[in-house]
């Protein structure tokens, strides 16, 4: 990723430690882009500080393999969207064409300043924090100022305490709030999760999930989430998106108010119904809370709960 800002000596010299030292785990652009940012100012924008992101008839392939297929998706400024799908279906290089770390081989990308990309950030399943910097010093790279700017959002990630540390002795749970509140700091208009909670435990993931619901309603970005659990989409999303075969195949609203509450009637209606559309995969007239579905499904509205089964037990990943 190549940034148009000046970058000033020092986040110079970051990048070129950072390539130096991290070149045995193939650090790619990627990882740059999440360690390195635009210098900010210390007060977070008020209100909607997102922007729209519209993919109109995307096409991506790698060699002879078509991964994304005349894909079609539009996404509100401020507006939280999960990802869903089986392995391989295309979700994180849809991702990563958001991200500009992956060009279409055709359709167009826009934002909401046109095709120019906006100030993005991406969230990993892996924390990727630089073992020789303390957690301070992790979330300020690429700051001017950053004992400010980092330590507020220490704070608002419930780290305050643990700022002079080093990333070896935090907990998984807490070196991804370190890794969330590092790509908070640069304000992005809009953050990219993929997959960020997969590897936590159960009850350290409902913190973050209620972590991340907090920030983003608390900043008013866009967010685009990747996740294989079903009931993380529906718990985060005011949409999910079942990518399907390089295609949007189902763009359920999710109508639920927030903080979504699990042993709600309704919450687990909707987790069962998406769960069961993925599942129902590529069958000739995969069923939905809506009938029968012939091709893509665009625009689902939330299924009556009176009008599904009772879900027994809950559905984790598929």
């Amino acid at each position: 990723m190549r940034f148009s800002a000046e970058l000033t000596s020092q986040t110079t010299l970051e990048i070129a430690s950072l390539r130096q030292l991290l070149n045995p785990l193939q650090l790619d652009d990627a990882d740059v882009a999440q360690h390195i940012g635009t210098p900010v100012s210390a007060e977070p924008p008020a209100g909607n500080t997102g922007c729209t992101i519209d993919l109109q008839h995307v096409t991506k392939s790698f060699g002879p393999q078509a991964i994304l297929q005349d894909l079609n998706l539009q996404i509100a400024a401020g507006e939280f969207v999960a990802v869903i799908g089986r392995s391989g279906c295309g979700k994180s290089t849809l991702l990563r064409v958001i991200a500009g770390l992956e060009q279409i081989d055709s359709g167009s990308l826009q934002f909401a300043q046109g095709t120019q990309q906006p100030a993005i950030r991406v969230m990993f399943q892996d924390a990727r924090l630089l073992p020789w910097k303390t957690v301070q010093q992790n979330v300020a790279l690429g700051l001017e100022q950053d004992a400010a700017q980092a330590s507020q959002l220490l704070a608002q990630v419930a780290l305050a305490d643990r700022a002079g540390d080093w990333p070896s002795v935090l907990s998984g749970g807490q070196r991804q709030r370190v890794a969330l509140a590092r790509a908070l700091v640069h304000q992005p208009a809009v953050l990219l999760l993929d997959e960020p909670l997969g590897a936590l435990d159960a009850l350290t993931r409902i913190e973050m999930q209620n972590l991340i619901e907090q920030l983003w309603l608390q900043r008013g970005l866009t967010a685009v989430l990747v996740t294989h659990d079903v009931q993380e989409a529906v718990t985060l999303a005011d949409r999910v998106i079942l990518i399907e075969d390089g295609q949007v195949a189902l763009d359920q609203q999710i109508d639920l108010p927030r903080p979504r509450q699990r042993g709600d009637a309704r919450f687990a209606a909707l987790e069962a119904a998406i769960l069961q559309r993925v599942l129902d995969g590529n069958a000739p007239q995969a069923q939905t809370a809506a009938g029968p579905v012939a091709g893509p499904v665009e625009n689902q509205q939330a299924p009556d709960a009176a009008a599904l089964p009772t879900v027994t037990d809950l559905a984790w990943a598929v």
